[in-house]
């Protein structure tokens, strides 16, 4: 019998030898690793500050929404990191990547041992406890990823034009999600892979500028707007008044009202009628779009609830050649394509401001000048901010003189607040987003640029007998009574 006493290092090789290696060697043996050790503190520190985040957005202790991002997105993202450091380190201790390595042997637990008892239902322990954090965080963070706030402002100045939009829409009160993503599980997954690479391109800079419109993969109508609107409802006849002024005459408005034609499901006769026939359960009207803008129409189909399929084509070159387009059935946002996102057309915003009196009709030439003035093209909006009331004045100076400007400088430099307020509402030169970029198809402001009503209703596209789509005003709106 030998008494030379026994070595560790012996202990631990007759282990190896006998390729048997206890779960607690296999654990301590990793985490003592430089990865190990990182992976369990980078998890420890993340999942303290998790629960803590976590407490404060529940109890309402944190309302930064920005502190949301961190609780809900990057301490999550760096305690599963943590996490899976940890196998990582004990794999390449296996693989004999460090000192005093593991042998491949396998792992033992013995439930007869009070130590490996102990161990086991510390882990359970720990399991249920992260579950239990986990899944607070998920159903805290898919509720942060469906808010407006993340949706219009993480990204802000990629989104920072259309969520100012948003914000002073008649559908302020609505969620993005209702319209962008609306109900069930199939769009909010397709949103949420579209959201990936939306991610990507906020990073590394390559998303458009501006954003384009329409929105190509937008959920039809019939999933979200006609959850609160719907053709079958009737509206008769709205009166629609238009404001203007001219640069010769800018204290007296030109005040035209029309009676719009707005239609639906007449209860008295049963039949659709007005501008929301075109979504009519009775008719499907479908439209080949020869361009991303959906300003140039090909061919026209129109089924009615008779059975009868009318077909309109134009004979408009190249572009209405067959199967050039791609097809599209009408639905609400097809008239409607700014239904949230709208942004002031230029003259009538400087007209509105003559109307309400937040800019001086008195002062000669200030409708003329305020054009100027916003037209005029600044490097940022920090720059117009400096700019857009010096301008004015200078303008005014070059007009009425010195003397004049300074007799009137405070109403002058009011109504260049107002002018001030309407640009940042609606330019953003990093986005290239300016006056008309965003242009609207309901009525025919912009038929110019291809836009509104005329693009079907042209007088040009023909069935093979010779019938037009009529341009008559009076299909849709007329004097009121």
């Amino acid at each position: 019998m030998s008494d030379r006493k026994s070595d560790p290092s012996e202990s631990r090789r007759g282990t190896a030898d006998n390729n048997s290696v206890t779960w607690q060697e296999q654990i301590g043996l990793s985490v003592k690793t430089p990865i190990g050790l990182f992976g369990i503190g980078i998890t420890t520190i993340c999942f303290t500050l998790t629960v803590l985040g976590l407490f404060g957005h529940v109890t309402g202790l944190i309302e930064n929404q920005y502190a949301a991002i961190v609780t809900f997105l990057l301490f999550p993202s760096g305690m599963i990191f943590g996490l899976i450091l940890i196998p990582v380190a004990g794999y390449m201790r296996r693989k004999k990547w460090f000192k005093d390595s593991l042998t491949s042997g396998t792992v033992v637990v013995d439930f007869g041992k009070s130590q490996h008892r102990k161990g086991v239902a510390l882990f359970l322990v720990l399991s249920i406890v992260n579950l239990a954090v986990f899944s607070l965080v998920v159903y805290e963070a898919y509720h942060f990823t469906e808010s407006d706030f993340f949706c219009g402002a993480v990204c802000h100045t990629v989104m920072d034009p259309e969520y100012t939009a948003y914000q002073r829409s008649s559908h302020a009160k609505v969620g993005c999600v209702s319209c962008h993503i609306g109900s069930g599980a199939e769009w909010y997954v397709k949103a949420k892979l579209s959201g990936l690479r939306q991610v990507k391109a906020a990073i590394d800079g390559s998303y458009s500028r501006p954003i384009p419109a329409p929105v190509e993969h937008l959920r039809p109508a019939q999933d979200t707007c006609e959850q609160c609107h719907w053709p079958e409802k009737f509206h008769g006849k709205k009166i629609k008044q238009f404001i203007s002024f001219s640069n010769d005459d800018q204290e007296n408005p030109e005040i035209q009202d029309i009676a719009l034609h707005i239609g639906g499901r007449n209860p008295l006769t049963d039949t659709f009628e007005g501008i929301h026939w075109h979504v009519s359960n009775d008719v499907k009207v479908e439209y080949e779009s020869l361009d991303d803008t959906r300003t140039l129409i090909g061919r026209i189909k129109v089924s009615k609830p008779s059975g009868v399929t009318e077909e309109y084509s134009i004979d408009n070159g190249e572009d209405g050649a067959e199967g050039k387009g791609r097809w599209r059935t009408m639905d609400c946002v097809d008239c409607h394509n700014r239904p949230t996102h709208v942004y002031d057309d230029l003259e009538e915003k400087v007209d509105f401001g003559l109307y309400s009196k937040k800019i001086n009709a008195q002062i000669p030439g200030i409708r003329e000048d305020s054009l100027t003035v916003l037209q005029k093209e600044y490097t940022s909006r920090k720059e117009a901010q400096e700019q857009i009331v010096e301008t004015l004045l200078s303008l005014q100076a070059e007009r009425n003189g010195a003397d004049f400007v300074a007799e009137n400088e405070q109403s002058i430099i009011s109504s260049g607040g107002y002018l001030l307020q309407s640009y940042l509402g609606n330019v953003w030169p990093a986005m290239k987003v300016t006056w008309g970029t965003y242009k609207g198809h309901n009525g025919h402001r912009y038929e110019e640029d291809g836009y509104g009503c005329f693009r079907c209703h042209d007088e040009e596209h023909t069935t093979e007998f010779g019938k037009t789509i009529s341009q008559s005003c009076d299909l849709c709106h007329d004097e009121p009574e």
